[in-house]
């Protein structure tokens, strides 16, 4: 029998067993490994400090999506031996391996800002991008009457990088509803020079803040936060105070890859950006958020990463060359507040633009354009994530590589 294991059961590892259940022989066994149970939503974290979604509604149990002839194991990953193909998990146990898919993603790391993680974390400093944290900021939403509240980004790439945006943009909303919105300064601060990575998105995007009322601060790039005198410091000097900082600290992939001494500085593996076959060793993949390639970190990612990923797989078990193929095609809803949303569709040579999505010139769905149709395919999205991403399936009329079809390039040329 010949061993293929994935390290992770998120969103990327847990459509990789999927996928890899269908199209391997009986000759293959398939192990995954994840110290968690439990699956997360991880875009429904975004909603929960609103009150949209509850903790319940984003949960399920790992197992109810790894495939039955995947063996699932729940423990801890020590490191990966790559030179004699071995997985060490930290009970002792030890995995070999004649393929390895890592799917182990990013999480934040808060520790990695001085002062950050001190006694105010979770008192007036919170992340969303965690479920502790994006229940406790709700907790602290609910009793926020008025001040200054500042969402900051430390530094890039980050998970869903345009979830800051979205919680901005949602918080804008919360506090018109609540009827304090004139009581309250929102500050975006990001260590960009504007509100997104690509200049006409970002132009979009920033004209969306200016008429909110939202004031930003680029270039800031987080040295330090004063939990006592409530401020954020870069490393120019430059202070924000705030009375609420809700912060995306630092995203890093997993302690392991550290230990297993092939990741960049951040625990980021060095990934073909095309093929997604490791630069590490031939016989390692690599997929989603654990990947250095200069794609978004987000789901929609993942999945079409999965398809091109599946196939190239198959060819390296076959002795073939692998495809090319994958282009860094993303697709992101934007909330916008008050039921709208935009829509980005973009890829490593192509900027967001404005225009129809999936079909030129039918849509239904606008392009860098807020409309409730777009919010609509926001919250639509929960049940396809569940019932077709992470179980393998295609979505209907979305390529894994990005359409040019029914998008104003010429913007770029323009831009």
């Amino acid at each position: 029998m010949k061993n293929v294991v994935i390290l992770g059961a998120g969103t990327a590892g847990t459509m990789m067993s999927n996928h890899l259940a269908k199209r391997l022989n009986d000759e293959w066994n398939i192990t995954i490994v994840d110290q968690r149970r439990i699956h997360h939503y991880q875009p429904g974290y975004l909603f929960i400090p609103f009150g949209t979604y509850t903790e319940e509604d984003i949960v399920k149990p790992i197992e109810k999506f790894i495939p039955e002839r995947a063996n699932f194991i729940q423990k801890p990953i020590l490191k990966v031996d790559k030179d004699n193909d071995r997985v060490y998990l930290e009970d002792g146990e030890v995995l070999n391996y004649d393929v390895l898919v890592i799917a182990t993603g990013t999480d934040i790391a808060p520790e990695e800002i001085d002062g950050m993680q001190g006694p105010h974390w979770h008192q007036s400093v919170f992340d969303f991008y965690t479920l502790d944290g994006a229940v406790k900021l709700h907790r602290a939403l609910e009793n926020f009457d008025g001040g200054h509240l500042v969402v900051n980004i430390a530094e890039m790439p980050i998970k869903c990088p345009v979830a800051p945006l979205e919680f901005t943009f949602l918080a804008d909303a919360y506090f018109e509803q609540r009827g304090i919105r004139d009581k309250v300064k929102i500050s975006f601060v990001t260590p960009m020079d504007g509100a997104f990575t690509k200049p006409i998105a970002s132009a979009h995007l920033g004209h969306l803040l200016e008429d909110k009322g939202i004031n930003v601060v680029p270039n800031f790039n987080i040295m330090s936060v004063d939990g006592e005198a409530k401020k954020i410091t870069d490393y120019e000097g430059q202070e924000v105070d705030y009375d609420l900082l809700v912060a995306i600290p630092t995203n890093k992939g997993a302690d392991y890859v550290e230990r297993s001494g092939f990741g960049d500085d951040l625990n980021f593996i060095p990934t073909d950006k095309a093929t997604l076959q490791s630069k590490v060793k031939e016989n390692i993949f690599v997929i989603g958020d654990a990947t250095n390639i200069p794609a978004s970190k987000a789901g929609s990612v993942a999945h079409f990463e999965g398809e091109i990923l599946l196939e190239n797989v198959l060819r390296f078990i076959d002795g073939k060359k692998l495809k090319d193929e994958f282009d860094g095609h993303a697709n992101c809803f934007i909330e916008t507040g008050h039921g709208k949303a935009l829509l980005i569709d973009f890829n490593y040579n192509h900027q967001p633009v404005t225009g129809t999505f999936p079909f030129p010139g039918v849509g239904p769905l606008n392009l860098l354009k807020e409309s409730r149709m777009n919010h609509m395919g926001k919250m639509a999205f929960k049940w396809i994530y569940w019932n077709m991403l992470i179980t393998g399936r295609h979505i209907p009329f979305v390529s894994p590589t990005m359409s040019e079809a029914g998008k104003n390039l010429e913007e770029e040329i323009n831009a």
